[in-house]
């Protein structure tokens, strides 16, 4: 332990700062890979630099699995193995049990299945949404597309696209995670918001510095309005 500095010829005490502990970047790629569900890499990232996985890798292979189904347009199978890890998922997070019933009336939607999706959109859905105004916004806005006959190519087509499959997915990953005690986000997100916030009060403050994009490339190397000068 570093000892304080005593007083000498009447100046202050001082005490030495302590050492800063650098990044693990091992770590941080580890976590990066575990969050986002990529086993085989985070076998072979242990093999190549001795990290670990923060939890056994045979759930993370469960929740990439529940993933590809929802996908792949699964969403009663996700349903179930979501069931299968841990019921309380689904029951204590109704607007993603909403949102995943929001999903399957997509999915009939764009598979021409209209008069199942008319039915299960009022026995199912306008029943979750209806003390919901979120919900029932989010319901009348799928509901818009029975009126396109071209959906694919309607103003509302983004709903049919494979992004918004995706966006589903991923907001079922992070609530299996939450439940599991696990970041819901990879830190390396969090480093990243922490640079660019950091380039925005540089800039605001007009100190001079480089900025980076979030591929880690040089954008421009800023200089002040005095260096300008």
């Amino acid at each position: 332990m570093e000892k304080m500095n005593t007083e000498e010829d009447g100046q202050p005490a001082t005490q030495q700062a302590p050492e800063e502990t650098p990044l693990n970047f091992n770590k941080l790629i580890m976590n990066f890979l575990v969050v986002e569900g990529h086993k085989d890499a985070s076998v072979a990232f242990e093999k190549e630099t001795g990290e670990k996985p923060m939890v056994d890798l045979s759930v993370v292979e469960q929740r990439m699995k529940i993933r590809s189904v929802v996908q792949d347009g699964n969403i009663i199978e996700a349903m179930t193995r979501v069931n299968d890890i841990n019921p309380e998922i689904l029951d204590t997070h109704q607007q993603l049990y909403f949102r995943l019933h929001l999903q399957r009336l997509i999915d009939l939607i764009s598979e021409d299945k209209i008069e199942q999706a008319l039915d299960f959109a009022e026995k199912e859905l306008a029943v979750l949404a209806k003390e919901d105004t979120e919900c029932m916004q989010n319901l009348e806005e799928v509901m818009g597309l029975f009126a396109f006959q071209d959906k694919h190519n309607s103003p509302l087509s983004h709903l049919l696209q494979a992004t918004q499959r995706q966006k589903t997915a991923s907001e079922l990953n992070r609530a299996i995670l939450s439940s599991q005690g696990q970041d819901t986000r990879p830190r390396l997100y969090s480093l990243l918001k922490l640079l660019l916030w950091a380039q925005e009060r540089l800039e605001q403050r007009n100190v001079p510095h480089i900025k980076y994009n979030l591929d880690g490339d040089i954008v421009s190397d800023v200089k002040s309005d005095v260096v300008k000068k």
